[in-house]
């Protein structure tokens, strides 16, 4: 197999030049450019792009580690960051964790070793802390807010966005409310928030109103069973996703639970279902979220930028 020097002794010129010509370096006479080709053409010599990679110090791929990749709401962040990537000639390779914190470790650790540019975290299991030394090695962007001053984020002030919806299921007389969640507010950042959203409009809230392990439509319809089954119904549900609020739809319909007479449902994510079936939904731009977390990356500040969130297609 031919290598580099045999480039060079065939194309002649020096090993240097060889090497500026694979690494695309603008400063080498053109001739010279075309002769190391015309040698790797004859010689069937095809670059090794990790050792080229480990030389530039830069692979041009970005790393975005999710919990799930077949969720609607992080599809949406996706989305945004590979649409933006690709403007930028970057690749993009999704690593998902099912929140297992030893995985999320192993991903880190590709930054760490310069297999990717960087990792853009839309959900993480480790803490700041675990994950902040790695920021040393390549840049680490956050779709959350952090604190950490050496982390940049793009984030939703999630608990302003839970407290608008909140409040506007009290506006329209509900005063028993369950909402679900992915994760309990202990885990969570977002629980969290929903639960200090809810204590701030309605005050301490019920053990058995708050369900969470909802991540799919399933989900959605093991939880309208739940709920439906308490001994004091909701009124009101508030749903994580839209996909969890068709799912709470369904088994509604199914059950004669009458909505919007007996119930009242919000859900998550703006998505085409909530406009199907005629619910309000919470919609936090994760698109915009997802481009604004790849700008991030390109930048060498530790900035943080909030997106917007509106809830859409609520009744007066």
């Amino acid at each position: 197999m031919a290598n580099i020097k045999d480039i060079a002794r065939m194309a002649n010129v020096s090993v240097s030049t060889v090497s500026r010509v694979l690494n695309q370096h603008p400063y080498v006479a053109e001739e010279k450019r075309l002769a190391v080709r015309q040698a790797m053409e004859e010689l069937d010599y095809t670059p090794n792009r990790t050792a080229i990679d480990l030389i530039r110090g830069k692979t041009n791929t970005i790393g975005v580690i999710l919990p799930y990749s077949d969720h609607p709401c992080f599809d949406k962040i996706v989305n945004g960051i590979t649409k933006t990537a690709f403007e930028h000639q970057y690749a993009t390779t999704l690593l998902p964790t099912k929140y297992d914190a030893a995985f999320e470790k192993k991903y880190l650790e590709m930054v760490r070793t310069k297999k990717i540019d960087g990792l853009i975290i839309t959900s993480k299991a480790n803490t700041w802390e675990e994950i902040l030394p790695y920021a040393e090695y390549g840049r680490i962007i956050a779709c959350e807010y952090t604190n950490q001053a050496e982390i940049p984020c793009a984030y939703n002030d999630r608990k302003s966005a839970y407290i608008e919806g909140f409040q506007y299921l009290k506006k329209r007389g509900h005063e028993n409310i369950a909402f679900t969640c992915v994760r309990e507010a202990e885990q969570s950042p977002s629980t969290a928030d929903k639960v200090k959203a809810f204590e701030f409009v309605y005050g301490p809230l019920e053990e058995h109103n708050i369900l969470a392990g909802c991540n799919h439509m399933t989900d959605g319809e093991k939880a309208g069973e739940y709920f439906h089954n308490l001994n004091r119904k909701p009124t009101a549900i508030y749903a994580n996703s839209d996909e969890i609020a068709a799912g709470i739809y369904l088994y509604a319909q199914k059950h004669n639970w009458s909505i919007p007479e007996e119930l009242e449902i919000i859900g998550e994510g703006n998505l085409s279902v909530s406009r199907v079936l005629h619910f309000s939904s919470l919609d936090l731009n994760l698109e915009q979220l997802g481009e604004a977390a790849f700008s991030l990356f390109l930048k060498d500040t530790p900035a943080k930028i909030k997106i917007p969130h509106q809830l859409v297609g609520k009744k007066t």
